[in-house]
């Protein structure tokens, strides 16, 4: 053995000790370091040059140090209490916990043939699926993320339509389908890439007439496109738009099926968490009727990135897709391995971080930090909307404010009240109905109205030094 990795391997126990240390120090300062430091700023300065692979290492000390040193004070606090960019979570205490445990235990959690890693993935699922009430007829499996979970379900939506039509792309190629078209009012942007990846094109994505005023698909319409299409086809429905948190009708769009032949999937990213609070659960309603669905964890559930989970009702759609033959993986059978479910033949056992913050908490904890996310979004909203030099483009439906300036929002205007507010309030650029915004996403489990008031003083101070 190298005599630098065995020099770590004896002081095993003090480095793992040093590390605790370095990760208490770092959570410690989450919410009186800069939310997000700008490029050369004092007094860390521009990221450093890349340095040259080393021929002889120097251990796991001196890597710390020089982590500590290169590059932890460059990092964002993206697991703080105003990291409100993108619609990013944090990680409780417990998650974080199982987390470390995932990689000290270090599972590849695909096979039966090696320990218990799927049978606790099975049971985190299956509370998962209590926490978002989904029916048995569902079955599911963790991925990477978001746009992870909508490609699987779009695959086995694909395969669908291969059996609707007498052949499987799966075996065949997605050109056996001919002609496809997925019809949506709002889709996410990982929607189109999902399409480009699986061969169906992202010209196949056909948009949806929204609702007046609203991000939300309109249930004419869309039975109107419906019966435009030709053969059988594949709806994405939103349950919670990225900009306004915009819920389609899912039970007016499930109702659909009575009339036409199509597979439902529904991105549930993150608007799937409304389904713990009483006041909004009902905007989940008909989340149980869809063929497939995406659930983002590595945001409101607030564990550690990479995580998500996606469902569906035909996990054997699902395993004819992802099936991998090999002698050396267990069989496919009527409960088949992970391995037969996803893309990767190799998967962590993130779903220990989820157990952990799910058996720590349960519904009741994390129900408070769902709630408490969106009465910070409204107070976030109520203090802008008071305020003459912002303007309110939606509605606080849930955990996002999408502004704007009331006066000239332009991109460059809107870039530079961003980043003069980016070291107390990091939020996100984009673009609703045509109008240039910026929005404001609550998903952090530390999040308080003691942070509301900073970011909208913030922002305040933004707004004025621009004009």
């Amino acid at each position: 053995m190298d005599r630098t990795l065995a020099a770590d391997l004896a002081r095993l126990p003090e480095l793992l000790e040093a590390t605790r240390r370095a990760a208490a120090d770092a959570l410690a300062t989450l919410d009186t370091r800069p939310v997000l430091a700008a490029d050369g700023a004092a007094p860390h300065g521009p990221a450093p040059l890349p340095e040259p692979l080393p021929e002889d290492g120097s251990g796991a000390d001196a890597a710390l140090a020089a982590f500590r040193c290169r590059w932890e004070p460059r990092l964002s606090a993206s697991a703080g209490p105003r990291y409100l960019g993108f619609v990013t979570g944090g990680a409780t205490p417990a998650a974080l916990a199982g987390d470390w445990l995932t990689a000290a235990h270090d599972q590849n959690s695909n096979s039966a043939l090696d320990g218990a890693g799927q049978d606790l993935e099975r049971e985190t699922v299956g509370w998962l699926r209590e926490l978002f009430g989904l029916s048995d007829a569902h079955t599911g499996t963790f991925v990477s993320g978001a746009t992870m979970s909508n490609t699987t379900g779009l695959a086995i939506a694909r395969e669908w339509l291969g059996e609707r039509l007498g052949v499987s792309p799966g075996e065949d190629g997605a050109a056996a389908l001919g002609p496809v078209r997925i019809l949506s009012g709002a889709p996410h942007s990982s929607i189109a890439k999902a399409l480009s990846v699986l061969g169906l094109g992202r010209s196949s994505l056909v948009p949806v007439p929204t609702l007046p005023g609203r991000e939300a698909v309109d249930p004419a319409a869309l039975d109107r496109a419906l019966a435009d299409t030709p053969g059988p086809a594949v709806v994405v429905a939103n349950a919670g738009t990225v900009n306004t948190v915009d819920f389609d009708d899912l039970r007016a769009v499930a109702a659909l099926k009575e009339r036409h032949d199509f597979w439902l999937h529904t991105d549930a990213a993150f608007g799937a968490f409304a389904a713990l609070s009483p006041e909004h659960a009902h905007l989940t309603a008909g989340l149980d009727a869809s063929d497939s669905l995406c659930v983002d964890l590595h945001k409101w559930l607030n564990v550690p990135y990479d995580s998500a989970v996606q469902f569906t009702r035909r996990q054997d759609l699902q395993a004819r897709v992802f099936q991998n033959s090999a002698a050396y993986l267990g069989p496919l059978g009527s409960h088949p391995d992970l391995v037969h479910l996803t893309p990767e033949n190799s998967h962590r056992l993130r779903a220990l971080a989820a157990w952990f913050t799910l058996r720590a908490y349960g519904r009741r904890g994390h129900r408070e930090i769902v709630e408490r996310d969106i009465a910070c979004a409204r107070a976030l909203g109520a203090e802008l909307a008071g305020d003459p030099a912002f303007r309110l483009l939606a509605p606080v439906r849930l955990n996002v404010v999408c502004f704007t300036l009331a006066d000239d929002p332009a991109p460059a205007r809107l870039t530079a009240l961003r980043e003069a507010a980016a070291a107390e309030v990091f939020v996100t650029p984009t673009v609703l109905a045509g109008t240039p915004a910026l929005r404001a996403a609550f998903s952090n489990w530390r999040t308080t109205r003691e942070d509301v008031r900073r970011a909208a003083q913030a922002l305040r101070k933004a707004a004025r030094e621009i004009a």
